[in-house]
């Protein structure tokens, strides 16, 4: 049996490396990073995993699937330093795994400005770490997905049948628009998520890669409000395909999609159109826009409890085994 069967699993939680800290605390950097990476400015960032246990009893939640904080991606640096970077981070995720196994599993980052490193750590963290995935930005330096840089990536990736959990660091595309108002974050994330999906299905490479496992962080973003009309242009507009094999929608459920959500009303609208079946259990902790008590979030009576069975506990182990 596994150790995480049967168990709460939270896929969308992340870390600020203790080993980061350590460097910044002794008045170093970390590869070339410093203090104004990481977060620091939140208190639940600095915790260790016997804390960041304690309040995971409190919120009811099992098993963390733990991920390096988004700042720690830095796909503008050299490709031999994001490396560096990626692989000490990667092997304290694994280390959090390894000393608490029935509460941790980790995912890790990686190189992806360069297909070539990205790949072998990639094989490394999955192989000799015992990683069940990664997470990554919705671009690298603005490059999205369906670029052919990217087959190598796709094709080892569903080979080792890896988990990715798809989720923005900046710049989103909000950016280039407006700094003002958090909005490059509150709809940025959102807006960048929905072109991932078009990228992506648009692209082939979700009909290339059959077993790839692709979630979608903070509910999908816009991806279950814009689906209908991305389905009409592909309708009228059948010279822009790209290397579809049939509408859109029908691709919803090839991804998985978080519980980050805030109202019961589009959690329902959610589940609606995507069916229980491809979302998964999430909070965002401990970012401060995380779900302060996502146990209770659902609890509502908009949910079926066969649904809510599905978001805590099935739907994960059917992607994790």
């Amino acid at each position: 049996m596994s150790p995480h069967e049967g168990k709460i699993i939270d896929v969308h939680a992340h870390v600020t490396p203790q080993r980061f800290q350590r460097a910044i605390e002794q008045g170093g950097d970390w590869h070339g990073l410093d203090g104004s990476f990481g977060e620091l400015d939140n208190e639940r960032n600095l915790w260790g995993p016997e804390q960041r246990i304690e309040e995971m009893d409190k919120l009811g939640v099992d098993v963390q699937v733990v991920s390096p904080t988004d700042c720690y991606y830095a796909y503008d640096r050299d490709p031999q330093n994001t490396l560096e970077i990626a692989a000490d981070a990667n092997e304290e995720m694994a280390e959090m795994a390894r000393d608490y196994p029935d509460r941790f599993m980790g995912i890790g980052t990686l190189p992806m400005q360069s297909t070539e490193l990205a790949c072998k750590e990639m094989e490394r963290a999955m192989g000799e770490l015992g990683l069940v995935g990664f997470m990554i930005d919705d671009h690298v330096n603005n490059l999205t997905y369906d670029d052919p840089v990217f087959d190598e990536f796709w094709s080892t990736a569903n080979e080792l049948e890896a988990f990715f959990l798809i989720h923005q660091f900046q710049p989103t595309l909000v950016t280039s628009r407006t700094d003002k108002y958090f909005l490059l974050n509150s709809i940025g994330n959102l807006v960048d998520r929905t072109v991932t999906f078009g990228t992506l299905v648009y692209g082939g490479v979700i009909d290339r890669y059959p077993k790839l496992k692709i979630c979608f962080a903070h509910a999908g973003g816009y991806i279950p409000y814009a689906i209908d009309r991305i389905d009409r242009g592909w309708e009228m507009w059948p010279d822009e395909r790209g290397l579809t094999t049939r509408k859109p929608s029908s691709y919803l459920d090839r991804f998985w999609y978080d519980t980050v959500t805030f109202t019961d009303r589009n959690l329902r609208f959610m589940l609606d159109v995507l069916g229980s079946e491809n979302v998964v259990f999430g909070t965002d902790y401990p970012a401060p826009m995380r779900l302060f008590d996502p146990l209770e979030q659902l609890g509502t009576d908009v949910i079926t409890d066969d649904e809510r069975e599905d978001l805590l506990r099935n739907t994960a182990q059917r992607i994790f085994g």
